[in-house]
């Protein structure tokens, strides 16, 4: 087979093209061994190409979470600079309300940048998952230790409706059942009751958990899993939803919310994919 010398010189340049990073397409659809050359470099250079393209998604999410943590930290480490300095010559009564306030401060940080890592690790698709049957009251019962302190104060209960097994990663969702828990608690007043359930049907399990409280709002639903923006209360974070989510989405599950409302809570769904 002969093979002309522009044909050569072209791909040649077409080639110098791409190692610069420039996407090329030198495929001309024809048969013969020059032809499939030229698509075996087509699909060498694409391939370079996304994976250069995933490099640099994986780049930006690295920055943005980064991002996040410095701008949510700001705020409690200035309170603590601010509560260390003022500690020097306050009485021992204030002292000791200070001292209470930076313990405060340092698990709400280390809350956060816990968080945090854990979505990184699952946006990024490096976490591995476990799935095997479980019962939901055993889930349950692994996340009300993380909820319990947060139940006494508000003298609040929980109150499992149904039990049944499906299959899921057990450290996982009992993560994310405990950030659905923590938001119920939020959003329900003292003395309430927060109510969990379960059931199937032919295309998912499903876990609900549905607070005491007065329902949700149009606008409050649209920000709901938006990262620092779902939650207005003083242990909030706004990350506690948007990490469930995460959670599900990388167990080939979702979260349904329904709103409530005319003195009915919130209700929101745990979805597993059969």
């Amino acid at each position: 087979m002969w093979i002309r010398k522009k044909e050569i010189l072209s791909l040649s340049r077409a080639i110098r093209r791409a190692i610069d990073g420039q996407p090329i397409d030198p495929r001309d659809h024809k048969e013969g061994a020059f032809s499939l050359l030229k698509n075996d470099i087509y699909t060498l250079t694409h391939s370079e190409q996304e994976q250069k393209h995933v490099l640099e998604k994986e780049k930006e999410h690295l920055a943005a979470y980064l991002s996040d943590i410095s701008h949510q930290l700001k705020t409690p480490i200035s309170s603590l600079l601010l509560m260390t300095e003022l500690m020097t010559d306050a009485p021992e009564e204030t002292k000791r309300e200070f001292l209470l306030n930076i313990r405060k401060e340092v698990r709400h940080m280390e809350w956060l940048v816990t968080a945090l890592l854990k979505m990184a690790k699952l946006d990024a698709s490096i976490m591995n998952f476990h799935a095997k049957e479980l019962s939901v009251g055993s889930l349950l019962e692994e996340a009300l230790p993380a909820v319990d302190i947060i139940l006494d104060i508000r003298n609040q209960s929980i109150r499992l409706v149904n039990d049944l097994s499906l299959s899921c990663d057990k450290r996982w969702t009992v993560e994310a059942l405990i950030n659905l828990l923590k938001n119920a608690s939020e959003c329900s007043g003292e003395n309430s009751e927060i109510i969990v359930d379960c059931g199937k049907n032919p295309l998912y399990d499903w876990i609900s958990v549905t607070d005491a409280g007065e329902g949700l709002k149009k606008e409050q639903l649209a920000r709901l899993f938006q990262r620092f923006e779902g939650s207005q209360k003083e242990n909030g974070f706004g990350i506690g939803l948007p990490l469930a989510l995460s959670i599900m989405r990388a167990q080939n599950g979702d979260i349904e919310v329904s709103p409530g409302g005319k003195g009915v809570g919130a209700t929101f769904f745990l979805k597993f994919y059969k």
